[in-house]
C-alpha cells in the first residue's frame, strides 16, 4: 500500500507529468522513473520524500524546475504580491564601480527599511551574505539568500561606494511592501519635458503602479519616455502582458510555444493604450531576464522604442508555480515564448539597437541630471540621441 510520503511524491511527479514543456522527460521513460523510486526510493520521513522530488527534477536537467519546501513557497508566493521578507533592497550585477566583474551592486534601499536604517546607499557593493562571496552566484539565489523568515537576522559585508571601506553588519528581516515603480519629470529645457519611469520587478502592483506613473507625467506635460528596466529579472508573466499593452496600439506581443509549437498569442488591439506613439525609449542589460525580456522583444520587434544598453539575459522559458498539498510547491517550466519576430532568445538575449554609456544611473534624479547636462561628464546623454536606433 502506499504511504502517505509516496501520495505526496506522486503528486509531484503527477504535476511534472501534466505540466512540464518538454514531453520526453529529458529523454527518459516518466512512467519506469516512476516506478524505480517507488520501489527503490526510501521515503519514510518527510525530507526523505523531499530529498526524491529534488532527485527527480535533477534528471529533467532544467535549472528553472525547482522544488520549495513550504516557508520558501510561501515566501514565492508573497513575492507576486508584492510583499517579501527580506532587509529591503533592489540589487543587479554590475561592472563598473571598480572594474570588477559580477559585483552585486545596491540599485537602490527600500525607504525605511532595515538595509536604509543601516546606512546602505545605491552603488554600495555587496560582498558576502552570511559569509558567503556572492561571486558566482546568480542574481535569482543572491537575493533569495537576502530574503528568509520575518525577525531572521542577515549578515552582510558591504563596500562603501564613496569611502571604498568594508563594513560587516547584521540585519533583521522584516516584511517589506516592493514598490515595483519610481518615477520622475525630468525638465531638460523649458519647451522639453521627459518621463523617466523605473520598473524594478512585475508583481501585482506593477501594472497600476505603472499607470498612475504614466498619467501623471502625461499631465505633467511630458513629450516622451524611458522606460528603465535595468536588472528587472521578470515575475508575474500577465503584468508584462498588461503594461506592454500601454505603450502598443496593435501587434503581437508574444507567441507561447511548447513542443507542439505556438499554443498562444498575446496582442495588443489599443483598447489599453495610454501612450502608443510617443518616442519612448527602454534601457536593458544583462540583468534584464524572462518576463522583463518578454516586454523587450515586443517592443523591438513592433518597432515601438528605441532598446538601449546590453544584450539581455536570455531567459526564454515560462514557468509556472504549484502548490503540494503539504504546502510545498514545484516551480515548472511549462513553455517558452517566442517575441513577434519568431524569435527564441532563450540563452541568446534580446540584442539592443545601441548600446548605453555605463555610467548611466538607474535612479529618476541622477538620470534627469545626465540628461539635463549637470550631471558627470560620462553620463552626460543628448537628448536627440536618446530615441534614435
Amino acid at each position: 500500500a502506499l504511504t502517505e510520503e509516496n501520495l505526496l511524491f506522486l503528486e509531484a511527479w503527477r504535476t511534472i507529468d501534466r505540466a512540464y514543456v518538454d514531453k520526453s522527460f529529458n529523454g527518459q521513460s516518466w512512467f519506469r522513473y516512476r516506478e524505480n523510486v517507488l520501489r527503490n526510493e526510501p521515503m519514510n520521513t518527510r525530507e526523505e520524500t523531499y530529498a526524491a522530488i529534488r532527485k527527480m527534477l535533477a534528471t529533467l536537467d532544467d535549472p528553472f524546475t525547482r522544488f520549495l519546501e513550504p516557508e520558501k513557497f510561501k515566501s514565492l508566493v508573497s513575492g507576486t504580491t508584492g510583499a517579501l521578507t527580506g532587509v529591503g533592497l533592489e540589487v543587479g550585477f554590475d561592472a563598473n564601480s571598480s572594474g570588477l566583474p559580477d559585483e552585486l551592486v545596491v540599485v537602490t534601499p527600500v525607504a525605511g527599511g532595515p538595509a536604509a536604517r543601516a546606512g546602505i546607499q545605491p552603488g554600495d557593493v555587496i560582498l558576502e551574505i552570511d559569509g558567503e562571496k556572492v561571486g558566482g552566484l546568480s542574481l535569482y539565489d543572491a537575493a533569495k539568500k537576502l530574503q528568509g523568515p520575518e525577525n531572521s537576522s542577515v549578515i552582510l559585508t558591504v563596500l562603501d561606494r564613496e569611502s571604498r571601506m568594508e563594513n560587516t553588519m547584521t540585519l533583521t528581516r522584516e516584511k517589506i511592501v516592493v514598490n515595483p515603480v519610481t518615477w520622475k519629470l525630468c525638465e531638460v529645457s523649458s519647451y522639453q519635458k521627459l518621463g523617466y519611469i523605473r520598473l524594478s520587478t512585475f508583481n501585482q502592483n506593477s501594472v497600476r503602479a505603472v499607470q498612475q506613473a504614466l498619467e501623471a507625467l502625461h499631465k505633467s506635460g511630458a513629450s516622451g519616455y524611458v522606460l528603465d528596466i535595468r536588472n528587472n529579472g521578470g515575475g508575474y508573466f500577465p503584468a508584462v502582458i498588461d503594461i506592454a499593452k500601454m505603450w502598443l496600439d496593435k501587434g503581437v506581443i508574444v507567441y507561447i510555444a511548447d513542443n507542439r509549437g505556438i499554443r498562444d498569442i498575446y496582442e495588443a488591439d489599443g483598447g489599453s493604450a495610454i501612450a502608443p506613439s510617443e518616442p519612448l525609449a527602454l534601457l536593458v542589460n544583462k540583468g534584464t531576464a524572462s518576463a522583463s525580456e518578454i516586454l523587450a522583444g515586443a517592443f523591438k520587434d513592433n518597432d515601438r522604442a528605441t532598446v538601449l544598453g546590453e544584450p539581455t539575459f536570455g531567459k526564454g522559458k515560462i514557468q509556472s508555480v504549484f502548490e503540494l498539498s503539504d504546502g510545498s510547491g514545484l516551480v515548472v517550466t511549462t513553455a517558452r515564448y517566442q517575441t513577434p519576430d519568431k524569435i527564441d532568445i532563450d540563452k541568446v538575449g534580446v540584442s539592443p539597437d545601441r548600446p548605453l554609456p555605463e555610467a548611466i544611473p538607474r535612479d529618476g534624479e541622477s538620470f534627469c541630471k545626465c540628461l539635463q547636462g549637470s550631471g558627470s561628464q560620462e553620463c552626460r546623454i543628448p537628448l536627440s540621441s536618446l530615441f534614435k536606433k
